[in-house]
């Protein structure tokens, strides 16, 4: 069958170039998601401050990117950073040759920026969704501010957030599709590069839905582990 002569692996078939696109895909989609929490961090700070200002910055911050297209965020990154760069080797060195920084780099970095603005509103709203009776009852017993993030906060909040973290993941793992127009050899471009050279577009698409949906499955079900770890010996209320 032609179908399994195109996705076969080696010199006469296009399997192993998507097997490599595939492991690029999951290490971007690591990579940002990384990235994404880290900056989460401090979102997620900015916006639970009393500052009016740095409150300010937060909203912004998420509002700006939630409210543009994951597309432009990443064509702005892509073309920006690359142009920034010249203009400051430009600037203090002199010198006036294109620099290109590397894809990977810049396609974890933009997908990474759009995960944090996400990952950001769910962890701030698990921090609200913890009682505040816990932490004053903390408090109360002579637990320091340090104490009562670590063993009051931190696992509430972690615990809150998985489910939503998790969605994030997976949208993370999705949005690695749009960095093709970066150039990075991930499961679309392969999909793309392939069928563009063998005319058979459905065939390598289709391989393209099926890697992907391989993908979020499995991490839906690691992520339902996760979540029933999390939640052992919470008591659920019936419905």
């Amino acid at each position: 069958m032609e179908f399994i002569h195109l996705l076969s692996l080696g010199d006469q078939g296009w399997g192993d170039e998507m097997l490599r696109a595939t492991m690029v895909t999951i290490m971007v989609s690591i990579s940002a998601m990384c990235i994404g929490l880290f900056v989460s961090i401090f979102g997620t700070i900015a916006k639970l401050s009393k500052n009016r200002l740095i409150r300010a910055i937060g909203n912004t911050y998420t509002t700006v990117v939630r409210g543009i297209p994951e597309l432009l965020v990443i064509y702005l990154l892509y073309f920006g950073f690359n142009n920034a760069v010249m203009s400051i080797a430009n600037s203090l060195f002199g010198y006036n040759q294109y620099i290109e920084l590397p894809v990977f780099l810049i396609a974890a970095l933009a997908v990474g920026i759009i995960s944090g603005a996400y990952s950001t509103e769910v962890i701030r709203g698990a921090f609200l969704v913890v009682p505040r009776g816990q932490i004053e009852a903390a408090k109360s017993v002579g637990m320091n501010k340090f104490l009562v993030f670590y063993r009051v906060l931190i696992p509430q909040v972690l615990r809150y957030a998985l489910p939503g973290l998790g969605n994030v993941w997976q949208l993370t793992l999705k949005d690695t599709a749009l960095i093709m127009v970066t150039g990075l050899v991930e499961i679309m471009r392969q999909a793309h590069i392939a069928s563009g050279s063998t005319y058979s577009p459905f065939t390598f698409y289709m391989s393209a839905a099926i890697l992907y949906l391989v993908l979020t499955t499995a991490s839906s079900m690691a992520l339902n582990s996760a979540e029933n770890w999390a939640n052992k010996g919470v008591k659920r209320e019936k419905a």
